[in-house]
């Protein structure tokens, strides 16, 4: 009843799910902390695949084995029994088959690290600096929902409230592959408390979402990067105009300049500014490859296109449209209070139904 070619791409699997299991107990390959890491993560993957490869193996042979005793047995017991083994596993099969082919899809390997989300106010004037900051109250009620560490790193507030631009840092796990889904333009439509006549007004702010590079995965060289600091500006305390805490780094060959101003302490908000200017240098060459899958596909639901409208939040309809994949939620108010599993769910739902067709399953 199962497909052969799909038990026989397993083996393939089989094969490398070995071959790392000795390579990571190697002292050489220990030694080697990138390499080591690389595959352990890569072991990791593979274990799932083994393990759900080797439940699908149990099932199909529990079926041929129960087909077998319909075709030789005349005991009427053992083939009622028999019976209604098959009957369950036809289900349950389909099921399985499934299960591996998602799991033997090329997974993004950025998926499993933390990021760095960027929030910035666009067309709109002030207005847009509201909505700009009531996307990151989303986030953040997403990220409490999750059991995520969200830690602002730099802010700008916008003149009536929200912020001209907000960057922080997520951490969890599998961060990336699911926050991925939310860079490009978020427009709203909505009156705003300064209009008299009640007119709706569309504004609209950008969302880039960074996979957070690793020490190995970027090597900096110091020479290419000056380094600013300056007196921390708004609320913190005492600290807060009074210290020179906050960095401002500048790579020099790419031009990236990155600042942190959430920690009193200099030392921490270097090493946090050290981590996002690696993740944009990082994130240059994973855009390329972004692109590169983009090109080949119909339709890419998560390119991190910031040029790309993705979602219009309506507010005198209550409803919220994701136009990639055609998605309209009459649910905004709980939309802009963190629930937005739903619509990243059914992101990753046509991503991998894309990914399982390149794969010819």
């Amino acid at each position: 009843m199962s497909d052969n070619s799909l038990l026989e791409k397993l083996e393939t699997f089989y094969i490398r799910f070995r071959e790392i299991g000795q390579l990571i107990t190697d002292p050489e390959v220990i030694q080697d902390m990138n390499r080591f890491v690389k595959l352990n993560k890569e072991y990791r993957d593979l274990e799932q695949v083994v393990e759900a490869g080797d439940e699908l193996k149990s099932a199909v042979k529990s079926y041929d084995e129960a087909q077998e005793i319909l075709d030789t047995e005349t005991d009427k017991e053992l083939r009622e029994m028999a019976e209604m083994e098959i009957e369950e596993l036809e289900t349950k099969i389909p099921e399985l088959e499934s299960k591996v082919k998602m799991l033997l899809v090329p997974a993004d390997p950025e998926d499993s690290k933390n990021v760095i989300l960027e929030i910035r106010a666009g067309t709109g004037g002030d207005e847009a600096s509201l909505f700009a900051g009531d996307l990151f109250r989303m986030y953040t009620k997403f990220c409490e929902s999750k059991r995520w560490k969200m830690e602002i790193t730099n802010y700008s507030e916008g003149t009536s409230g929200g912020y001209k631009e907000i960057v922080a840092n997520i951490s969890g796990d599998g961060v990336y592959g699911i926050m991925k889904y939310e860079s490009g333009v978020h427009r709203v439509q909505r009156v705003p408390a300064t209009e008299t006549q009640g007119r709706v007004h569309t504004s609209a702010a950008t969302v880039a979402v960074l996979p957070e590079a690793e020490e190995f995965d970027v090597v900096l060289n110091p020479a290419d990067i000056r380094k600013d600091t300056y007196c921390s500006s708004g609320p913190g305390g005492q600290s807060v105009n009074t210290t020179y805490s906050a960095i401002r780094l500048t790579h020099i060959p790419t031009g990236i300049v990155v600042t942190c101003q959430d920690e009193k302490s200099q030392i921490k908000n270097l090493a946090k500014a050290m981590t996002e200017l690696r993740s944009r240098i990082y994130a240059i060459e994973h855009q390329k490859y972004l692109d590169e899958i983009a090109s080949q596909r119909k339709t890419m639901v998560s390119t991190g296109d910031r040029s790309a409208k993705i979602r219009t939040y309506n507010y005198p309809q209550g409803r919220v449209t994701d136009h990639r994949i055609n998605l309209t939620l009459y649910n905004l108010a709980a939309v802009m209070d963190g629930e937005i599993g739903e619509i990243i769910e059914k992101l990753q739902i046509e991503e991998n139904t894309e990914k399982l067709k390149e794969s010819g399953f």
